[in-house]
């Protein structure tokens, strides 16, 4: 009995059927974990240089602008839910667009502030009317005005639903009027 026992044992361990089954099984976890980590990764910075984009051309083609009136603004927000294309500014962001200018020797005030999105939050510059919060030595001289883009995007990871992953991603650009002050909009 015992030697019929040793006998299977050993002919049990020189088996070598099924461990390519036993090794797949071990490794698909951490393989499928690379694989969806990865595509988390591209979102994440896709998205970033996407919030990049979308600021950088808003600020930009408000500031080529000769007079601004509420209807180009719209057109130019359309505009920029093309630039963030797949993703949804329009439900999961917001873009704001003030004119910050600063005279008489006082200090900047944000002239007027348009935003447009479905996101959360507002400009981190201030609001309409009130004196602006520039960031740490970006200075606007007196008799200048300056249009500052924001956009904030409301960034939930696909495969990891967490209140911890889930955050605000924001970024912001700044351009100097190129043809009028733009201080005001145009009805």
């Amino acid at each position: 009995m015992i030697a019929t026992l040793a006998r299977r044992w050993r002919a049990l361990a020189r088996d070598r059927r099924g461990t390519l089954a036993v090794e797949v099984a071990m490794a698909m976890p951490v393989l499928l974990l690379l694989l969806l980590s990865g595509i988390e990764v591209t979102r994440f910075v896709l998205l970033n240089q996407k919030l990049e984009r979308a600021s950088a051309t808003m600020a930009d083609l408000v500031a080529q602008a000769e007079g601004l009136a509420e209807g180009d603004l719209l057109a130019l927000y359309e505009a920029t839910g093309y630039v963030m294309d797949p993703f949804d500014i329009a439900a999961d962001g917001v873009v704001v667009v003030s004119s910050i200018s600063r005279s008489g020797g006082g200090p900047a005030l944000i002239n007027w502030q348009r935003a447009f999105g479905g996101g959360g939050g507002g400009s981190a510059f201030g609001v309409e009317g009130g004196v602006a919060n520039l960031p740490a030595g970006f200075v606007v001289r007196d008799g200048e005005s300056i249009i500052a883009s924001e956009v904030a995007f409301d960034y939930e990871p696909v495969f990891v639903h967490s209140t911890l992953a889930a955050k605000t991603l924001y970024t912001y650009a700044v351009f100097r009027p190129r043809f009028a002050t733009l201080t005001t909009l145009q009805p």
